[in-house]
């Protein structure tokens, strides 16, 4: 009568294992224990794991990602915002774009040892690319928000992610020069480039170019900025980051 107890008692102790074991490593990423684990899993569960484990349609991390994108932004933003003074928006658009982009993530990601937990299906070719875990970083943040508040994320995103692994000094001193390495690759494939100004518009006394990029007179990505150079390094990083070239 009670013989299927036993086996059920050893699945709910397991998982409740499980659950302590991730708890704590939260804890130590994050500097406080988890209220509601529940948007933790869902941070970490990678959208080819939820299609092999059959889950819902938004049993994943995306949706969270999505909301850790806005909160990661805004809070690089007032912390530049209040850095650099003098600076003008360019600048300070440049500086966030690359403390919060792909590369930048996942090297964090890597360095607080989130990747050992985020839940990917290793045979599936979407978990190739290296944004898995700067993807899992930005709905970390996604789920601190929801679970700890604005206050709390903040503190976790400048006092972990931040301050021990962005070296803001040595990131204002050293630019990329997106447009030449665009460029030598272009050259490299033996395609076509050419670099257009589609639109300007007036913000008082300054005007905000907007760039496009056209790799064999196609459209590859667009990009403003408040002088003809910038808005060319801007749209030249986001075709190197969709052309993911190294």
């Amino acid at each position: 009568m009670f013989g299927p107890i036993k086996p059920v008692r050893r699945f709910y102790q397991r998982l409740f294992t499980r659950d302590k074991e991730l708890i704590r490593a939260i804890a130590g990423i994050i500097g406080s224990t988890p209220d509601n684990i529940r948007l933790y899993k869902l941070a970490l569960t990678h959208t080819s794991f939820a299609r092999q484990a059959a889950a819902g349609k938004h049993e994943t991390n995306e949706r969270l990602e999505f909301l850790g994108d806005a909160v990661l932004g805004a809070v690089v933003a007032e912390l530049l915002f209040k850095k650099f003074p003098y600076e003008d928006e360019g600048f300070m658009t440049e500086i966030r774009s690359r403390i919060v982009n792909r590369e930048s993530l996942n090297h964090i990601a890597l360095k607080i040892g989130l990747n050992l937990l985020v839940k990917v299906d290793t045979s599936s070719s979407s978990t190739r690319h290296k944004s898995v875990n700067g993807n899992a970083l930005e709905a970390l943040v996604g789920a601190i928000y929801l679970d700890k508040g604005y206050d709390q994320t903040r503190r976790f995103i400048l006092g972990r992610l931040i301050k021990p692994h962005v070296d803001l000094h040595k990131l204002v001193n050293t630019t990329s020069n997106f447009k030449s390495k665009l460029i030598e690759w272009a050259q490299s494939q033996n395609l076509d480039i050419r670099f257009e100004i589609v639109h300007r518009k007036q913000h008082g006394n300054t005007t905000e170019f907007t760039c496009e990029i056209y790799i064999d007179d196609k459209p590859i990505a667009a990009a403003a900025g408040l002088s003809k150079k910038k808005a060319d390094q801007a749209a030249a990083e986001k075709a190197v980051e969709l052309l993911k070239i190294e």
